[in-house]
């Protein structure tokens, strides 16, 4: 297997569709041109969407230069799927008149993640919700989307009753601005120089932080664990696990990691974990405790699968029930671009 394969087969549409992506220019839609050459997607056309600024640019695909072109009210005549990374105000806006116009929607955006009506997905744990051919599938939110392809399988085969998550997230997270200004001010550092932050609110060189999301008064947790938590619970349809999440900016450009304390509801041996996540899709074991060798993000870079590793009993549950394990993923492949993708191959036609 390569470093860009995933265990998830693709399962492109037999017919060639036409494709818009709506924010082509940032990192996210990069990713999303780049899977979809990679895994050859069917693609009878491809519309590169963006901002009036982004207008006029040229990217490639498949050995040709692509104009991008403005978003506007006529942007998905003729469109089968669009794929949308623009933020939830456009995704707002502009959904519903891709739908209007006959378009199937997956969005990465929060938009639409926890209406009722729109799936949340991620193909490997809940792809069969795509048979009913919703109109509107929303990408789930990063730390969610590569949490669950972890939890799923455990859940699967001894059901998981809480979890306790701390993660490190990179830059990544935060486009391709945030990863500018972790180059930039770590340049800045090295050479002794000061660094004004403009895109993040705190040093990022050397440093980790509290995520930058909003932090709710009631609850003391910020947007993204809240994001995580309900999405989590969502995509695995667990409305009764307990969750609790503390998120982190760490000075990685890409890949997240997250560490995992998970309770489950029968006892559980690190080995039945091992042997559940080796047959999981989209999951690669990297548990070498000889050579403590276990996930880390310069390894998931690049990659479609999701690394899990350091299994371990949790030595402060003496009932047994209690592991804990550490993954990583990245965050513009399965925890963004690649799942879009995933899901618009998995659409029925």
């Amino acid at each position: 297997m390569t470093q860009h394969q995933s265990n998830l087969d693709a399962q492109s549409p037999s017919r060639p569709l036409n494709v818009a992506i709506v924010g082509a220019t940032g990192a996210v839609g990069i990713e999303l041109m780049g899977c979809l050459e990679r895994r050859g997607f069917p693609v009878a056309s491809l519309r590169l969407l963006a901002s009036p600024r982004s207008a006029g640019k040229t990217l490639p695909f498949r050995g040709q230069e692509l104009v991008v072109e403005p978003l506007g009210p006529n942007s998905f005549d003729g469109i089968d799927v669009a794929l949308f990374s623009a933020g939830a105000t456009i995704s707002r806006q502009y959904a519903p008149v891709a739908v209007a116009a006959g378009c199937v929607v997956v969005d990465n955006s929060s938009a639409f993640r926890m209406d009722e009506d729109v799936p949340l997905v991620v193909p490997e744990v809940n792809g069969a919700l795509l048979a009913d051919q919703p109109k509107v599938v929303a990408n789930p939110n990063c730390v969610a989307a590569i949490a669950v392809m972890a939890l799923q399988p455990l859940h699967a085969h001894n059901k998981v009753t809480r979890v306790i998550g701390a993660t490190y997230q990179s830059a990544s997270g935060a486009g391709a601005q945030a990863m500018a200004e972790l180059e930039a001010s770590t340049a800045a550092y090295l050479k002794g120089e000061a660094y004004a932050p403009q895109v993040l609110p705190h040093p990022y060189a050397f440093n980790l932080f509290s995520h930058n999301a909003g932090v709710d008064a009631e609850t003391g947790y910020n947007g993204e664990e809240l994001k995580a938590m309900a999405e989590i619970r969502k995509i695995m349809s667990a409305p009764d696990m307990r969750l609790s999440f503390t998120c982190v900016r760490v000075p990685v450009l890409r890949a997240h990691s997250m560490s995992l304390v998970v309770e489950f509801e029968n006892p559980v041996t690190p080995g039945e974990a091992e042997a559940w996540l080796a047959d999981a899709p989209g999951v690669r074991l990297v548990n070498d405790h000889a050579a403590n060798h276990y996930p880390m993000p310069n390894e998931a870079s690049g990659g479609d699968d999701v690394l899990v590793g350091r299994i371990r009993a949790d030595l402060s549950d003496p009932t047994g029930r209690t592991l804990s394990l550490f993954l990583s993923g990245d965050q513009l492949l399965k925890g963004a671009a690649l799942n879009a993708v995933q899901i618009a191959e998995a659409l029925p036609r």
